[in-house]
């Protein structure tokens, strides 16, 4: 696991106050071009009603104090908290809510990217992260749905199965590498972090190309055929 400190040393040399507030990551860095709002989770953050709330009220205090400014998600999380408090208080609300306001972010002008540097998985990842207008991931980060032993639990599949279908398919397999081949990161980024970040923000928006990349990448054969021909239906 990165430190997420460094990390945003890395990313932004020209400077950043980037901060650790309990499971959140907040701040601002400067790129060469830019400044950029930072908003994540660190240390494999579980996201329970009072994290996602927090994090929520960082969205919407970038949209009151620097309106447009460009959003990097730094994400680290296992997933949805799984405890009965957070149950009981309605915690895929709370995850819908930080949805929504990433998604009015992205509606008054403010670029959205996602980085996962560390864990990415199950709800977590999809109030922080998959919600970005673009998603990249470091060569080490984690990402899947669920570990195998657990996938194996729910399907009443062997392990061994599992294991094996991974090697043919990247829909049941772990890790950034087969999440790109997806289509659900755009890229995995080597080398030189603060460069394909400047990169990345200085690409214009290109809309949601999660399905087509994952077409084109051979990872998902089916999804962006049937979306296209749906969208051709009278």
């Amino acid at each position: 696991m990165r430190d997420v400190l460094a990390l945003c040393d890395a990313l932004f040399p020209a400077g950043h106050d980037a901060r650790l507030e309990g499971g959140r990551v907040v701040g601002t860095g400067r790129t060469r071009d830019t400044e950029v709002a930072v908003v994540g989770t660190h240390a494999h953050a579980a996201i329970g009603a009072d994290l996602a709330f927090a994090l929520a009220g960082d969205v919407l205090a970038i949209m009151e104090d620097h309106p447009g400014r460009p959003i990097l998600m730094l994400v680290d999380t296992q997933g949805q908290n799984l405890s009965r408090r957070d149950e009981m208080l309605g915690n895929p609300g709370y995850l819908a809510h930080l949805a929504k306001c990433f998604e009015v972010a992205r509606r008054r002008g403010h670029r959205i990217l996602a980085l996962v540097y560390g864990e990415a998985v199950s709800g977590g990842f999809l109030a922080l992260g998959m919600t970005a207008d673009e998603a990249y991931a470091t060569p080490d980060a984690q990402v899947r749905v669920m570990a195998l032993p657990a996938m194996s639990r729910i399907t009443q599949i062997p392990v061994e199965r599992l294991e094996e279908l991974c090697r043919t398919s990247p829909i049941f397999g772990p890790g950034a590498q087969n999440y790109e081949k997806l289509g659900c990161l755009e890229a995995v980024w080597h080398g030189d972090l603060a460069e394909a970040l400047a990169a990345a923000l200085a690409r214009p928006a290109r809309g949601d190309r999660r399905r087509s990349l994952g077409a084109e990448r051979g990872g998902r054969l089916a999804a962006n055929d049937v979306v296209e021909r749906l969208l051709r239906e009278p």
